[in-house]
């Protein structure tokens, strides 16, 4: 049951909102474009229900995480919440979903944070920054959550390039 909320909370909501929110002017291509991002998302989180059983390193995660994959098109559109209307723009309405869903079927290698240590000596330092990210998201939320999302979705891809060029 949980995979199937997953599936509904990461993959199909994000789907229907962004198709309400931008992809209806494409027509059949808006709805390629939200079918193909449930279906990367019920495929990632496949994949992962696969790798937690045989997975040793805690640090990464191969292929975009569903939940922060959502968060590019929820933010995008928390951002900008009056839509697009003109098939020219819709563009980006459909590069918001085929990106992450592309990213969550990839081998790129996004951090996890599950090993962040909050019992180690200085975990204060750890308590401190997420209460500064707290509060800076409450002062201008529409900013800062879409700059968090994008910031990590571009990490991991800067990460995969970084990789590369060593």
């Amino acid at each position: 049951f949980d995979s199937l909320a997953d599936v509904i909370s990461f993959g199909i909501a994000p789907a229907v909102l962004t198709f309400m929110w931008g992809l209806q002017p494409l027509d059949r291509l808006g709805w390629a474009a939200g079918f193909i991002y449930l279906s990367a998302a019920a495929i990632r989180l496949a994949r992962f229900n696969i790798q937690s059983v045989k997975s040793t390193d805690k640090r990464h995660f191969v292929g975009m995480p569903s939940p922060a994959a959502a968060a590019i098109p929820a933010s995008t559109v928390f951002f900008y919440p009056e839509g697009i209307q003109d098939p020219r723009w819709a563009v980006v309405a459909f590069a918001v979903m085929v990106v992450p869903a592309l990213l969550m079927v990839s081998t790129v290698r996004f951090n996890s944070f599950k090993t962040i240590d909050t019992q180690k000596r200085r975990s204060y330092k750890v308590l401190a920054l997420v209460a500064l990210v707290i509060a800076v998201i409450q002062l201008h939320p529409k900013v800062v959550l879409l700059g968090l999302a994008y910031f990590y979705m571009l990490s991991g891809l800067a990460a995969a390039v970084w990789v590369r060029v060593r």
